[in-house]
């Protein structure tokens, strides 16, 4: 994969532009659910979905304690099917039981929301069946990567996402707020129409890999995810801490945009996982893999950051309603952080997973909360959600180039 023109046609030869596609449609998916909820709540009971919703993504990627996860990474580097098979029958049947208890804990959090604002208890509800919802479709997409199946992993997301936007927009006109939340309990679990039945009848498990190191990487595969998930929760949980629900509800819209543009880099690194995973030893393609990667982001986000400040008025106005157009500094400021991120952060995160380094992710996800809530505790207070907005950029950025030297630093280790 030396050239860009190899670069790209392996992208397509491995059916990434179905995960493009694909992921394209759950941002336009979610953010016209975040849009449509936008306008018909007010700002209070926005800003306390948006709570909700911020802690529930905490724990959605931590599902299994790691077990999708590590069926990815030691998926993709079985060589046979019946040896993928066995894998993801014992993953999906431990990983299910590690995960209800998780869901529990999920749930009994809401106790402690529940002196502030008294039906928040019954969003915790509805998110807790989402949360078991998610586990499945975790397997599934999964199970469909490490089969290189990029076209049907690209197929539940999009059926998901696109029957969860038409359930949340056609009950959300019936019920309101209640409409949404059974709406967005109920879609993930469309993704068991794609279950392999076989898996629960494995009985035996002849794994490749011990249960030690499979399950060393998925803990901290998942405390990488609570940590990384929990950081782009923090701000939103810093935010109600230090102000108010409205300036959690004005926080939000201006990261909406910004906070999505990522899934272009999400793409590639979903489509090309198993591919890094399996070559996780080859230094020279590591390496063409990241200057490729960088002639293709580079150019994406110089165009996006400098369209999107001249427009931002217009965009924030043309999307949310003009009562938000006073955030359109800090739309721009985190509209550069996320660019910065597609460059940094997103990228050799995922090449450290990919090559097996998963402890220094935790480490590195463990370093960013400590960062960005010093940085908040003095930047909030006196600069609202732009003081937000700079903590994050300003520790986004300190992240990312730690963990750029890490890899390289694993890079020169290679023959």
């Amino acid at each position: 994969m030396k050239s860009l023109k190899d670069f790209i046609r392996a992208f397509f030869a491995n059916k990434g532009q179905h995960v493009f596609l694909s992921l394209l449609i759950a941002k336009v998916c979610a953010f016209s659910g975040s849009l449509v909820m936008i306008r018909i709540l007010p700002e209070r009971e926005f800003g306390i979905l948006s709570i909700v919703a911020s802690v529930f993504a905490i724990f959605a990627p931590f599902s299994g304690l790691g077990s999708a996860q590590s069926l990815i990474r030691f998926g993709s580097l079985s060589n046979s099917e019946e040896d993928k098979r066995e894998l993801s029958a014992y993953l999906f049947k431990k990983g299910f039981v590690n995960h209800l208890m998780i869901c529990l804990i999920f749930f009994f959090l809401s106790f402690f929301y529940v002196s502030h604002y008294y039906y928040i208890f019954y969003i915790f509800l509805f998110f807790t069946i989402r949360l078991v919802g998610v586990y499945f479709l975790s397997h599934v997409q999964s199970e469909r990567r490490i089969y290189l199946k990029n076209k049907e992993f690209a197929m539940v997301n999009n059926v998901v996402n696109i029957s969860g936007l038409v359930m949340m927009i056609v009950f959300s006109y019936f019920w309101g707020l209640y409409g949404y939340l059974v709406a967005n309990a109920v879609a993930p679990f469309l993704s068991l129409y794609w279950y392999q039945k076989p898996i629960l009848k494995v009985k035996n498990y002849r794994l490749r890999f011990t249960k030690k190191e499979i399950w060393s990487f998925a803990l901290h595969a998942s405390v990488t995810a609570l940590l990384s998930d929990a950081f782009f929760s923090a701000d939103i949980l810093l935010l109600n801490y230090f102000r108010n629900e409205t300036a959690v509800a004005n926080y939000k819209v201006a990261m909406l945009i910004p906070a999505n543009i990522t899934f272009l880099a999400l793409s590639f690194m979903q489509s090309d996982y198993p591919v890094l995973a399996k070559n996780y030893w080859d230094r020279t393609f590591l390496k063409n893999y990241i200057i490729n990667y960088y002639k293709i982001f580079i150019p994406i986000t110089i165009v996006i950051f400098t369209v999107g400040s001249f427009l931002s008025k217009i965009i924030i106005q043309l999307f949310f309603g003009e009562q938000y157009v006073d955030n359109a500094i800090t739309f721009v400021l985190l509209l550069g952080v996320f660019c910065g991120s597609m460059l940094l952060r997103n990228l050799y995160g995922n090449m450290l997973s990919a090559v097996g380094l998963m402890k220094r992710n935790t480490f590195f996800s463990s370093l960013s909360l400590l960062l960005l809530t010093g940085f908040s505790y003095f930047l909030v207070p006196r600069y609202d959600i732009v003081g937000m907005a700079v903590a994050l950029g300003i520790t986004l950025t300190i992240i990312g180039f730690l963990m750029m030297f890490s890899f390289f630093a694993y890079l020169r280790r290679l023959k």
